[in-house]
């Protein structure tokens, strides 16, 4: 069961980013183990809908989410189109195979008093790795951006004339994003500072640790996390709750759903419409407070 072919099909055909085929790759070979211990069995053509059901029985009694086993369910499957696709087999044994329910579960923003807070307090911060967590969360409100994408920024990809930000997204799909004239400000401090570093290691990205190596994810969990838990007492805060943030509280103030869904580099509506929640709720608030016949 070689998954070489399927890698280069993803990479290639369908432009999956790597961090994405690795989470593909890692599920995949899970399944093989199970398959391999339970069942003596190594070829793909041999697996059927029962063997795969008993692998998702053993996900969910160790413990694993609904969400996850989906998310590993569906690994398989795409591996499973792929094989239909190359006629390596003639049937998808997970063909007729419905998804565990999980629960939706709401995503409560910050508020933008809080958000307000947490940047008032960054206001006065001259140092770097200061200046690079106000940018950073600067960056994450104003433009709604996944934290991988934050990540990956290069500095190539700002252009200060034109005040935009190139971010590759997933599926490796560029778009262009328009900054604010408060985080260009901030940008624009953030790197005459990261100029003064005295070793750099990682040049081409756009936020580095004070060792000058490229920043990475935990750490951009870490900082959003410790700055929030000063002003927030919601039990998430996360860069994600970020990115919600942003869509939600531009909701709000009445922007398009479109282009809401063009900002976060969304492939469908469906994807958007789980930030509107909230801003119907706002809605729902304005309506009762200013309609004539509300207070009757």
């Amino acid at each position: 069961m070689s998954f070489k072919a399927f890698s280069d099909y993803l990479l290639l055909e369908k432009n999956y980013s790597k961090l994405t085929l690795k989470a593909y790759l890692i599920d995949l070979q899970a399944f093989r183990r199970f398959i391999e211990l339970e069942f003596q069995v190594d070829a793909v053509d041999d697996v059927n809908y029962q063997q795969i059901r008993n692998w998702i029985v053993s996900l969910v009694e160790s413990g694993i989410s609904n969400r996850s086993i989906n998310r590993k369910t569906s690994s398989l499957n795409t591996y499973y189109k792929f094989l239909l696709k190359t006629n390596t087999i003639t049937v998808n044994p997970l063909n007729k195979h419905k998804a565990l329910r999980v629960s939706k579960k709401i995503q409560v923003p910050f508020s933008e008093i809080e958000m307000q807070q947490v940047l008032d307090d960054l206001n006065a911060v001259t140092d770097f790795e200061g200046l690079r967590n106000r940018l950073i969360i600067e960056l994450f409100y104003a433009t709604g951006i996944r934290r991988i994408e934050l990540v990956q920024l290069k500095i190539s990809d700002v252009d200060l004339s034109n005040k935009t930000l190139k971010v590759l997204g997933k599926r490796n799909k560029e778009r262009l994003i328009p900054m604010l004239e408060s985080v260009i400000e901030t940008l624009k401090v953030y790197l005459n500072q990261r100029n003064e570093l005295g070793v750099i290691v990682d040049g081409s990205y756009l936020f580095l640790t004070k060792k000058g190596v490229k920043i990475y994810e935990t750490l951009v969990y870490r900082i959003i996390n410790d700055y929030f838990s000063k002003v927030s007492s919601k039990v998430k805060r996360s860069p994600h709750i970020l990115r919600h943030s942003f869509a939600t509280h531009l909701l709000n103030q009445g922007a398009n759903l479109n282009a809401v869904k063009e900002l976060l580099g969304h492939s469908s509506l469906a994807a958007t419409q789980i930030y509107t929640h909230n801003s119907i709720a706002e809605l729902k608030k304005v309506y009762s407070n200013t309609h004539p016949r509300s207070k009757k």
